[in-house]
């Protein structure tokens, strides 16, 4: 059993992650916003809070063996105001890994080396915005010295568990389409059970 911290687990991947980790008998607290919610399960353990506050990150924290974000950015930077208080809390109590849902603008160019895809003519974005918070995300797990891993989806609709998709480190498989909320979860999930990826970015797609 693993005490597991995790944020974003009202999102669509973040609730599959959730789903997940319950199934399989792990403890999980979660920060949410809304305070109707409410845990009707024996190993969930919901704290209202905000996760740019940095008292509600460490009470979601402390305590945990790993911890997993599947936060969604906006146009406040969101995930850069959140990461800075993750990763202080997660030193502070000693834990080392870190799983989050990133985007696959954050992966490498294939077409243009030493740039990112949304950097490139890879990325038809005329916005970038919410590329630009999940890099700066991405830069402060590469310099904060944990065993981090970010799962980087391409187009991500809800769609169903196909069970099946192509991954690969650091850029996005070739002739990308789509990848389902599920696999995605379920992708993310099973990296915080075998521990592979460690330090690196993966694309994902079907």
């Amino acid at each position: 059993m693993m005490k597991l911290a995790l944020f974003g687990a009202t999102g669509r991947v973040g609730s599959v992650i959730l789903e997940r980790a319950l199934e399989d008998g792990h403890q999980v607290r979660a920060l949410v916003r809304d305070p109707e919610l409410k845990s009707t399960h024996e190993n969930l353990n919901y704290i209202q809070g905000d996760a740019s506050v940095k008292e509600d990150v460490e009470q979601t924290i402390s305590g945990a063996d790993a911890v997993m974000s599947a936060l969604g950015t906006d146009k406040n930077d969101a995930l850069t105001k959140s990461m800075i208080h993750i990763l202080p809390a997660m030193r502070k109590h000693g834990i080392r890994r870190i799983i989050t849902i990133g985007t696959a603008g954050i992966l490498d160019s294939k077409r243009e080396p030493g740039k990112f895809r949304f950097h490139s003519s890879e990325s038809n974005r005329r916005l970038s915005t919410a590329a630009e918070d999940h890099c700066r995300a991405y830069l402060m797990l590469k310099e904060a010295g944990l065993d981090w891993t970010i799962v980087c989806p391409t187009y991500l609709p809800d769609g169903e568990r196909v069970g099946t998709y192509r991954t690969e480190v650091n850029t996005l498989p070739d002739a990308p389409s789509s990848i389902s909320m599920y696999d995605t979860g379920d992708f993310a999930y099973s990296l915080l059970l075998n521990n592979e990826h460690v330090r690196e970015r993966v694309g994902i797609t079907y």
